[in-house]
């Protein structure tokens, strides 16, 4: 299973095709959907590798150009993410790794962990922003907490920014570090989906250690810190 079910992954996937087929060109996107059945049918992942490497080549680094009725059917079939702020190449990347067969979960876990591994920034960011649609969601939770250990500002973003992964299975540790981490590198919390609905004593505890810290190195101190101790401490 996904964080969603095959259903609501299908009806995505649609929205997501529709996206993409009004901004490539027609030759780049017979050359998608070409290799998106290449990748459904091979056993190993040589198609996989080579498209999503390749596939910048084929469509542009823009904006996507979606509709209102678009965003509003991505929020209600997966609440909290949003692709409004994607580049086209991004997408067709996310689209082709919903393209990959999950009907074994270690071949499929090999196929995509396989991208991980080898991957670039934009690669990563692609990558990471998929999260909440892998097939077998437990597996991917190591993935999810390297990549927070990332120095790369737009890796982060991918991870934290309208991804309802984080929330969904990070452990509590690892989603403390998450929110610390979005501090530190001065991300905007408020894009972190279920941010207010996990904090947590533990979350509150180090958020006022940071704020200690901060202060003593006379550094400011974002008022969002203060309003998320406040409001654990009124939530315990």
């Amino acid at each position: 299973m996904s964080l969603t079910d095959k259903q609501v992954i299908k009806d995505l996937d649609h929205i997501f095709l529709q996206i993409i087929s009004r901004q490539l060109s027609a030759e780049a996107l017979t050359w998608l959907k070409a290799k998106a059945e290449l990748v459904k049918n091979e056993e190993k992942s040589i198609q996989l590798n080579m498209a999503f490497a390749h596939l910048p080549r084929f469509s542009s680094k823009a904006a996507i150009n979606i509709e209102p009725e678009e965003s509003k059917a991505i929020a209600q079939l997966l609440p909290g993410f949003k692709i409004t702020h994607w580049a086209l190449d991004r997408l067709c990347r996310v689209w082709l790794l919903m393209q990959v067969p999950a009907d074994h979960q270690d071949v499929y876990f090999k196929k995509i962990n396989g991208l991980f591994t080898a991957s670039e920034m934009n690669e990563q960011i692609a990558l990471y922003s998929a999260l909440a649609l892998f097939h077998y969601p437990e597996i991917w939770v190591s993935r999810c907490e390297e990549g927070i250990r990332s120095n790369i500002g737009t890796v982060l973003e991918a991870i934290m920014y309208h991804n309802p992964y984080p929330a969904a299975f990070l452990s509590e540790a690892a989603w403390n570090q998450l929110i610390l981490k979005a501090f530190f590198t001065e991300k905007d919390v408020n894009l972190i989906v279920g941010l207010h609905e996990r904090l947590n004593k533990a979350l509150a505890d180090t958020l006022n250690d940071y704020v200690q810290e901060r202060l003593a190195a006379h550094r400011t101190v974002l008022p969002e810190i203060y309003k998320l101790i406040e409001e654990t401490k009124e939530k315990i």
